[in-house]
């Protein structure tokens, strides 16, 4: 992969990228567009044989016995997703720097990455991990290339002050590190409606009206602005291709999926059948696309990862965690993240 993205070919919902030396069948393809079919050969790791698994997300070793939910593949409706093949995504991005940004379901997609491409590797390659600061790299030295991941649950800044923790809408300093990659994959929503001790802020900065709170998703869109704003700014597209991801859904109304009284994901094995979710698309994942489409200057591909992702309420964790609480929330690894970065994949390269 050269600097950049060739002829500034930027897609929102179909990766023109794909087209870079690929079969004319992408050209008109959605791959955003599909169902879930099931797949013997999957999944592509074992997650019992990857050290880089948090223990909220590892299923298997915490218990969980049905293993459906590991072998269903994302079917686009006019055309295949390439199979990973983490040697040749290593040889392509050699010399790069990948980073997920974002909170704990970009530490969920950042996991599933690394164990991709560790289970395509030979035993004796070169794999180094360390953490500094809000950072946790994974570095694989025969290529030069690094996976990490930044921590940023709101991507705007929350500052000390005298008054307490203010977050400022309209305030990025993060920046700095994160334009010195090549790839940028941003993810914000999960926190966005913290209240009392799980929230880590005590007021709500824009320009210089401070405020106790505000309406949250309004809050939302505003901090999106100032991001958009930063990467027309900031970021440098002959060098840096930005991704923001779609918003990640929850199951605990199964309501939203035509089970009514079902208050959480726990008997959930199996997907949906089919493309379309009865619960509606979020109105955060509309306002991210409603930003990303005012973004005219330095356009960001959107992983449109919510409509498939709503159709595996079978793909939590559930109580299958180190902690024994229901989490329908983020997702198990080896899992559903692993189809969220064969869309990249298939992106890059």
């Amino acid at each position: 992969m050269g600097g950049g993205i060739e002829g500034g070919c930027w897609c929102a919902v179909i990766f023109c990228a794909l087209v870079w030396g690929a079969t004319a069948d992408y050209n008109e393809c959605d791959l955003y567009e599909g169902s879930w079919v099931y797949e013997e050969s999957y999944p592509m790791y074992e997650s019992s044989k990857c050290p880089h698994i948090r223990k909220e997300y590892d299923c298997i070793k915490y218990g969980r016995t049905d293993l459906n939910y590991l072998k269903f593949r994302w079917q686009p409706t006019n055309c295949n997703l390439p199979r990973f093949n983490g040697e040749e995504f290593l040889r392509k991005m050699s010399g790069k720097k990948i980073m997920y940004i974002g909170d704990s379901i970009s530490v969920d997609q950042w996991q599933s990455m690394v164990c991709l491409l560790h289970a395509s590797l030979p035993p004796q390659s070169i794999i180094i991990q360390h953490t500094l600061n809000s950072t946790t790299t994974v570095t694989f030295e025969d290529y030069g290339v690094s996976i990490s991941v930044f921590l940023s649950h709101y991507l705007v800044d929350i500052v000390e002050e005298s008054i307490g923790r203010v977050l400022k809408l309209d305030s990025i300093t993060n920046g700095d590190i994160w334009k010195e990659n090549d790839v940028l994959i941003f993810n914000s929503w999960l926190w966005w409606y913290r209240r009392g001790e799980k929230q880590p802020w005590d007021y709500i900065q824009i320009g210089t009206n401070i405020r106790k709170d505000m309406d949250r998703m309004v809050a939302f869109q505003e901090a999106l602005k100032t991001w958009a704003h930063w990467v027309e700014s900031d970021i440098n597209t002959d060098k840096t291709m930005v991704f923001f991801q779609g918003v990640s859904p929850s199951h605990y109304n199964g309501s939203d999926w035509n089970e009514p009284g079902v208050t959480n994901c726990a008997k959930e094995t199996l997907p949906m059948d089919g493309s379309t979710y009865p619960g509606g698309l979020p109105t955060a994942e509309e306002v991210v696309e409603q930003v990303l489409n005012g973004m005219i200057t330095k356009p960001v591909s959107l992983l449109n990862i919510t409509r498939l992702s709503q159709l595996r309420k079978d793909a939590h964790p559930s109580s299958f965690n180190v902690f024994k609480g229901m989490d329908c929330t983020h997702w198990c690894v080896a899992g559903l993240p692993d189809t969220w970065n064969l869309l990249l994949y298939a992106a890059l390269v």
